[in-house]
């Protein structure tokens, strides 16, 4: 499952991330890594972005950047 398909008001746990080295670095700058916690706070109406808690801030992630963070 995606970051993108998870449902709204669960937590998951990040369990890898897709794409190349530079974009990769791009999530993990937002604090978004492997292992990391992240609850699903609400999605905008025609889904993106996503707003999630990671880390103890709240973070819009895009609909695309969210379907490259497999989580469980």
């Amino acid at each position: 499952m995606t970051l993108g398909e998870a449902e709204i008001g669960s937590t998951v746990i990040v369990k890898r991330i897709a794409g190349d080295a530079a974009y990769k670095r791009r999530i993990m700058d937002m604090g978004i890594t492997k292992g990391t916690e992240i609850y699903i706070r609400k999605v905008a109406p025609l889904g993106d972005p996503v707003e999630v808690t990671v880390r103890g801030y709240e973070l819009s992630v895009r609909k695309d950047d969210a379907k490259c963070v497999e989580v469980c």
